[in-house]
């Protein structure tokens, strides 16, 4: 399997509820998670829905991930951020939308610790504005809001459930527990139908190189070395973006709203086996060469141990985990290796995010 396209691969149900879902608008769908969940919508369902990408064009988003759907009839791209109500609300008139999935957010765990205010003013304050936008708008029948696992804290080793108290250790985490106190607030309130996803770490193709895999796939292509935080010990839990956009279709169609859903991977991998791992797609695997390519830097503020979640809920709607981390690594370095050069226009940064 070689990913050379924004193209799951995973098929969503086939049992979708009719016409409760029909205009969907995709907040932040030029990015790396929103842009995959459009290429979805409109490639494996045609034209049953009329897909609304709405994206300010950030530097992390561009319309490179929307290629093989600007042009599509039922695909409408409206640039524009979710701190203008009125506009929202006019967008969601204008195209009848019924239903929402909201990536739209500021994810970068490294830029929360120095630029927290951000991170509230994008994951809590624009979520409810979008949120009073719909409740405005008044024909909602689905939300999907995008979280993280990251709201749960360090797990160190426990597997936690979707009932288990949030406990966030950093302003990312923070400002996206907020937000999903905001969505679980107003469907008791309002009857926004919300629904909320919590991931482990997402990689793919066509993800901003701020994040641990492209930006060592970038590193490891030009020569340069490997950047790990502290000693690389700590792991995460990696999901390919492919995985994640079955799990969002099948929320979609098929979640309660109301419903708290983990998206767990079986993938649990420390920081410093990801960069190996990166380094041996590139023939770095000599004796005492992996050492020469990898550096240790000053850590965050506080970097949590892990992130072990349970997906049994989710897996009762259907929905299964099918790349593993060897085949996803390997596809996704080859796709940076094709298009790390042109695919975004900002300069690169020089922190890690995982």
């Amino acid at each position: 399997m070689t990913i050379t396209t924004i193209t799951p691969m995973t098929k969503g149900p086939t049992d979708r509820p009719g016409c409760e879902v029909k205009n969907i608008m995709v907040t932040g769908g030029a990015g790396f998670i929103g842009s995959w969940m459009c290429h979805h919508l409109v490639h494996q369902y045609g034209e049953q829905y009329s897909v609304v990408c709405l994206d300010k064009l950030s530097n992390v988003s561009t319309l490179n991930n929307l290629k093989s759907v600007l042009d599509r009839p039922n695909f409408h791209f409206v640039q524009g951020n979710l701190h203008d109500k009125e506009r929202l609300i006019k967008i969601m008139d204008e195209y009848n939308i019924d239903s929402v999935i909201h990536f739209a957010a500021e994810s970068s765990v490294q830029k929360s610790f120095s630029d927290p205010a951000a991170f509230v003013d994008m994951n809590v304050c624009a979520t409810f504005r979008l949120l009073e936008a719909m409740n405005a708008h008044g024909k909602i029948t689905r939300f999907v809001h995008a979280s993280t696992d990251e709201v749960y804290g360090e797990t160190w080793g426990v597997s936690v459930d979707e009932d288990t108290r949030m406990n966030p250790t950093n302003p990312y985490a923070a400002s996206k527990a907020a937000a999903e106190m905001f969505v679980m607030a107003y469907r008791k309130s309002f009857g926004i139908p919300g629904m909320i996803l919590r991931c482990n770490n997402i990689y793919g193709p066509c993800q901003y190189p701020e994040k641990l895999i492209p930006k060592f796939a970038v590193l490891a292509r030009d020569g340069q070395k490997l950047t790990i935080q502290g000693n690389g010990s700590r792991t995460r839990n990696f999901v390919h973006v492919a995985d994640v956009i079955a799990a969002y279709d099948m929320v979609l169609h098929k979640g309660v709203p109301g419903g708290v859903y983990n998206v767990s991977s079986s993938d649990e991998v420390s920081v410093r086996d990801v960069a190996i791992g990166v380094l041996r797609e590139f023939g770095h695997d000599k004796r005492g060469e992996l050492d020469k390519f990898i550096v240790s830097i000053p850590d965050r503020p506080y970097n949590d141990n892990d992130y072990v979640v349970k997906g049994d809920r989710l897996k009762e709607l259907g929905w299964s985990q099918s790349v593993c981390f060897k085949e996803g690594l390997a596809d996704t370095v080859q796709w940076y290796r094709e298009n790390g050069d042109n695919w975004w226009k900002e300069a690169l940064g020089n922190q890690i995010s995982v």
